[in-house]
C-alpha cells in the first residue's frame, strides 16, 4: 500500500466506500462520480501505478473479476450493454495513478460516449505495423 494514494486507502478500508465486492486481492466500489447508474471501480489492494506494473496473475484475476461483476451487474441493473475501461497514462485518460478498471453499465438513453474516430491507414501501413509489432 502506498500512503499517499487515495485508491490504496479506498481499497484497504481506510476511507469508507460503497463496496459491492471484496476478496483478499481486490475491492469493487461504486464510483463517486459515476458515468452511469452502477458505475463501479475494481481496485487492487496492493499499489500498482498502471497495467505495466501489474503482475500477470493479478491482471488475470482482475479480468476474471471484471467478467463476473459485469454479468452480475447487468442482471441486477437490467443494463443493455457494458463497458469495461482501463486507462494507462495521463494522455490515455488516467487521472489516478493506481491501476483500476471501470465497470460501466450502459442504458439506452444514458448519453455517454466511449469511443474513437476510426482512422484509415493504407494496406501497406497496416502490413508494416503488423511486422513491427509481431512477437
Amino acid at each position: 500500500m502506498k500512503d499517499d494514494c487515495i485508491f490504496c486507502k479506498l481499497a484497504n478500508g481506510i476511507i469508507p466506500t460503497n463496496a459491492i465486492y471484496e476478496d483478499d486481492e481486490f475491492k469493487v466500489i461504486l464510483d463517486a462520480g459515476p458515468a452511469t447508474r452502477g458505475h463501479a471501480l475494481i481496485l487492487p489492494k496492493e499499489h500498482y501505478a498502471n497495467l505495466y506494473e501489474l503482475p500477470e496473475e493479478t491482471a488475470a484475476h482482475a479480468m476474471v473479476l471484471a467478467k463476473k461483476m459485469a454479468a452480475h451487474m447487468t442482471e441486477k441493473l437490467h443494463a443493455e450493454g457494458f463497458n469495461i475501461v482501463q486507462n494507462n497514462g495521463e494522455l490515455a485518460g488516467q487521472t489516478v495513478f493506481h491501476f483500476h478498471m471501470h465497470l460501466i453499465p450502459r442504458y439506452t438513453d444514458d448519453a455517454q460516449k466511449i469511443g474513437w474516430k476510426p482512422g484509415s491507414p493504407s494496406a501497406e501501413e497496416l502490413k508494416g505495423l503488423a511486422e513491427l509489432l509481431k512477437k
